[in-house]
């Protein structure tokens, strides 16, 4: 008896869809309902590695054989799902159940930049983004697509946001490698905040009359000014246009 064989009884029978984890459990409590069973026996202690060896190969048998369903990773967990081009009939069979409301752009945008660069602050979102994003932020944490994880080790120790499983179980993808390449998104410098400035090192901070900030190798600039004098801005190139978010994949139907 073939691991792929078992494996497809398994999946095949499984109501749900199943993590390398929870089938290494039904190999090890195998045993227990076959006493003697030398196969069972032989199975029991099946490393992740062997099944996803095993998988990977049930999956290319079953897309090498045209058939109406396939193998397929989900967030980590394995499911036996039919082709699209079958679903009138199954949507007549079963019903068509209803999902989430589709993302807004702005949803979608928010979510692609916290996809690529988290863990990710809300401030440097909106800096990516050049818009606040409140809304849109406590849309996906209601979603379940977001989540906190964390603070970042900065001024203030905001909250870090990351992407959650159920955000790969609404597009569809195995993991946050399958996600499209992003290099130019991974680029864009986001300035973190830096310590407060200080005079003396046992002050918090500095009054503001006393604040100076040094230019590297252009001598020290006075941020104080005269009673009644406004300062005046200095010349400044146009800055760049916010570079677009990438595109994620469509959520499977």
């Amino acid at each position: 008896m073939e691991l792929t064989s078992i494996l497809e009884a398994i999946l095949f029978s499984a109501q749900k869809p199943l993590s390398l984890k929870e089938l290494r459990d039904v190999f090890a409590g195998a045993l227990e309902h076959a006493e003697g069973n030398e196969v069972v026996r032989a199975f029991k202690r099946v490393k992740e590695e062997e099944l996803t060896t095993a998988l990977e190969s049930l999956a290319r048998h079953h897309e090498e054989a045209d058939r109406s369903y396939r193998l397929t990773c989900v967030a980590g967990s394995w499911q036996f799902v039919t082709q699209p081009d079958y679903g009138p009939w199954l949507k007549a069979l079963v019903g068509h159940k209803a999902r989430a409301p589709r993302l807004s752009q702005p949803a979608l945008e928010t979510l692609a930049i916290i996809a690529y660069r988290q863990p990710i602050t809300r401030t440097e979102i909106e800096q990516v983004r050049g818009v606040a994003v409140d809304g849109v932020m406590q849309t996906l944490l209601e979603r379940g697509l977001v989540e906190q994880l964390g603070r970042a080790e900065v001024v203030g120790r905001p909250m870090t946001y990351g992407t959650t499983p159920a955000f790969l179980e609404y597009f569809g993808l195995k993991s946050l490698e399958d996600l499209p390449a992003a290099d130019e998104l991974r680029r864009v410098v986001v300035p973190r905040p830096e310590g407060f400035a200080t005079v003396d090192p046992g002050l918090a901070t500095a009054p503001p009359e006393a604040l100076t900030a040094a230019a590297e190798g252009q001598g020290a600039l006075s941020l104080e000014t005269a009673p009644n004098e406004s300062a005046k801005p200095a010349d400044t190139a146009a800055e760049p246009a916010p570079e677009a978010a990438p595109q994620i994949p469509k959520p499977q139907e």
